[in-house]
């Protein structure tokens, strides 16, 4: 028998060791149905046997069934086991886990069984990491964030000079001399957390954040130290990494007293700061609230702190789900929320949401460079998708996806024809610039009020709610602006006259005794009579957003809470109807 390599050996052990219950039950429950095959895109785009999720698998449940089987610790042989006995070994696995799977989990949503293929490839990422048998580019950033405290080793000097920046830009842009970027304010609603190539490389989603943050005039800051939010801890398999990126973030914020920690469009990066170093780092509980920047920007376009034209984003946009987002953290409605406000023609992908295909760049697979020709090679998956669409825009969430996706729209040379006869490739923005690009700056509003009450003046609003001193209050209010006023104290009333008299808009209350405003606005979204019609949600539940998340059934047009304020009111009822206009002059 060939005596083990020392790393081998030390590898086997770390990996018995390391292998806890969950990691045994995905070991044991696979049954190889091969259910996950057409779950893989490594497998799908090149219909070798061996890309297979379980056959992948086979190569480190090996290792498990030689250490853990109870006949396999006695003749391994006969149940497929072995442990690593070679360097050679160690880098055939090296190029399993870190070079044919990102981690997407894809295949575990479609696994009947639930077999977590990914926390698999981190348990024996981790163990080949501590051997130093890893993508250079992993080794590197690991020890950028151990010794810098972030993935791209950017200085401190660095990080001031890219926010000053920045502000010299707002300040032009937002036509304020006195804009300032606030830096460890103490007792701020919340800090930014943000993912460094956001400093280094691309600063236009920083700019994009910051502009809707003081438009929406909230209280907010960025932090000096703990602003990384990526953490190769959960790419490496490495939890003491985890740990120690996700207590610098909480740390500094404990330190100012915040009340949230808002992280900025990144997959990981939400996954790994809200739910997985919090373990890591035993930091919990957290005295703050962690949530995405897209779940802000829901609140703001909902509490009307922002108002949108989608006009200012013209060409069809599609949106890709980055895995950690949609697979890991359940969030795949809020950016269509906000591209659908922002944008006049969004588009989907198939499939999409949970079922999306990586981008090919999940995992950490951007700082493997040797591994490159074979992850744009599976990307062709992706690109056909894209292609599919006809978008000229195709907006992500997340930073690894807005390179991945940048790689492969590039290798694939996909471009939209413009209407000049010009030809250009797919952008790749993030969701919160084309919000930004979108939003209506409040001296801008006092340009275009005249010209957008003139566009919509006399149009017929039909207003439902069972509160008669709030009917009054709206009619009032909109007569005063020109509008003519339809009343329905009901939702079956309201329902027979917008069918009969096809008002312009809608207003909907939700709490309605009787038929609901949710069975009134499902009922108007499936009639043909009345599915075009605006519907402008306005009301005092509290949890009303069943209807912003609809994958059957448009979102309404607009939300706007109880008590409201008259001026913005009126200004979203014209926002509204500007936009139906515009839309039924293009047709």
């Amino acid at each position: 028998m060939a005596k083990q390599s020392e790393k081998a050996a030390s590898f086997n052990k770390n990996f018995k060791a390391r292998t806890n219950r969950q990691h045994s039950l995905s070991f044991a429950t696979c049954v190889h149905c091969g259910t996950c095959n057409d779950s893989c895109h490594y497998y799908l785009a090149t219909g070798d046997p061996k890309m297979t999720p379980a056959a992948k698998m086979d190569k480190i449940r090996k290792i498990y069934k030689a250490q853990n089987d109870w006949l396999g610790k006695i003749l391994p042989s006969w149940v497929g086991g072995g442990e690593i006995k070679s360097d050679n070994e160690l880098e055939e696995l090296k190029d399993i886990v870190f070079g044919s799977c990102t981690g997407c989990r894809r295949c575990t949503i479609n696994c009947p069984f639930g077999v977590d293929t990914a926390i698999l490839v981190g348990l024996a990422r981790s163990c080949l990491v501590d051997e130093g048998v890893a993508p250079e580019g992993v080794l590197h950033v690991m020890k950028d964030q151990w010794e810098i405290g972030n993935q791209m080793g950017i200085t401190p000097e660095e990080y001031i000079d890219t926010l000053e920046w920045i502000e010299e830009e707002l300040q032009d842009e937002l036509e304020d001399p006195e804009y300032k970027v606030p830096i460890d304010k103490k007792g701020a609603d919340f800090v930014y957390v943000i993912n460094p190539r956001e400093i280094k490389y691309d600063p236009r989603p920083l700019q994009a954040a910051f502009k809707i943050f003081y438009i929406a005039g909230l209280n907010w800051t960025m932090g000096s130290v703990g602003w990384d939010n990526t953490n190769f801890g959960l790419f490496s398999g490495k939890a003491d990494l985890g740990g120690h990126m996700g207590n610098l973030a909480y740390n500094h914020a404990k330190k100012l007293g915040v009340k949230q920690m808002v992280i900025s469009e990144c997959g990981h990066g939400l996954r790994s700061t809200k739910w997985e170093a919090p373990n890591w780092g035993k930091a919990n509980p957290l005295p703050f609230e962690i949530i995405s920047l897209l779940e802000v920007m829901v609140d703001l376009i909902n509490s009307g702190k922002i108002i949108l034209d989608p006009s200012r984003n013209q060409y069809p946009v599609t949106y890709h789900d980055p895995c950690n987002l949609s697979r890991s953290s359940g969030m795949t409605e809020e950016p269509r929320f906000c591209l659908k406000r922002s944008c006049i023609d969004f588009r989907e992908m198939t499939p999409n949401r949970t079922d999306s295909y990586c981008c090919t760049g999940g995992g950490g697979a951007m700082s493997m460079t040797e591994y490159t020709p074979r992850r744009l090679e599976v990307a062709k998956l992706k690109a056909d998708q894209i292609k599919e669409t006809g978008a000229a825009i195709c907006a992500t969430a997340c930073h690894n996806c807005v390179d991945g996706l940048s790689d492969l729209i590039k290798k694939y040379d996909l471009r939209y024809e413009y209407e000049d006869g010009k030809s250009k490739l797919v952008e790749v923005p993030n969701v919160c610039e084309l919000v930004a690009n979108a939003i209506v700056i409040p001296k801008e509003i006092r340009k275009t009020e005249k010209e957008i009450r003139d566009a919509v003046k006399g149009r017929t609003i039909l207003v439902i709610d069972d509160e008669p001193d709030f009917v009054v209050f709206l009619q009032t209010l909109l007569e005063d602006s020109g509008f003519k006023v339809l009343k329905a104290g009901d939702g079956n009333t309201g329902l027979s006259i917008a069918k009969s008299k096809r008002p312009d808009l809608i207003t909907l209350d939700i709490s309605m005794p009787g038929k609901s405003g949710v069975q009134v606005y499902r009922e108007l979204r499936s009639d043909d009579a009345t599915g075009s019609i605006p519907v402008f949600i306005i009301t005092g539940e509290v949890d009303f957003r069943q209807l912003m998340y609809q994958k059957t059934v448009q979102a309404p047009e607009g939300f706007l809470n109880k008590p409201i304020d008259k001026d913005l009111f009126l200004m979203t009822v014209n926002k509204i109807l500007e936009k139906t206009i515009r839309n039924k002059h293009a047709n």
